[in-house]
């Protein structure tokens, strides 16, 4: 036999459900105003010149180590020039204003840096 809806305001049930859904409601508003306050904040980090230095200081100590070693063990040096070319568009993307343009220099200096790599692994099979 079904509870009517009387049994469950006695029993307490709508309470507790008003109460769980406040309590998610508090979570939600919560929550979203700290994921966006954080976010916030890691973008200006992440605009910072200094973020994209040692980006492009680590991809150029990766690449030099990767597609060097690479071009010694199988003896083309295609991989590393195009690892190299990438390498060059992303330093220079370092150079522009920050702006689409310097973000599509840096994408497309990334493909090329990856492509490179991706011959360096296949020329060493």
């Amino acid at each position: 036999m079904p509870i009517s809806l009387r049994q469950h305001l006695l029993n307490g049930r709508i309470d507790r459900l008003a109460i769980a859904l406040s309590g998610m409601c508090v979570a939600h508003c919560f929550g979203t105003a700290v994921l966006l306050g954080v976010l916030a904040s890691a973008g200006g980090i992440f605009e910072s010149p200094i973020f994209h230095e040692a980006g492009l200081a680590l991809a150029i100590l990766l690449g030099a180590v990767a597609l060097g070693h690479g071009a010694v063990a199988h003896g083309f040096m295609m991989p590393a020039a195009i690892g190299s070319l990438g390498l060059g568009i992303m330093a220079g993307a370092l150079t522009m204003d920050h702006g689409w343009q310097e973000s599509a220099y840096t994408l497309l200096g990334v493909g090329i840096l990856a492509l490179g790599h991706d011959l360096n692994h296949r020329a060493g099979r």
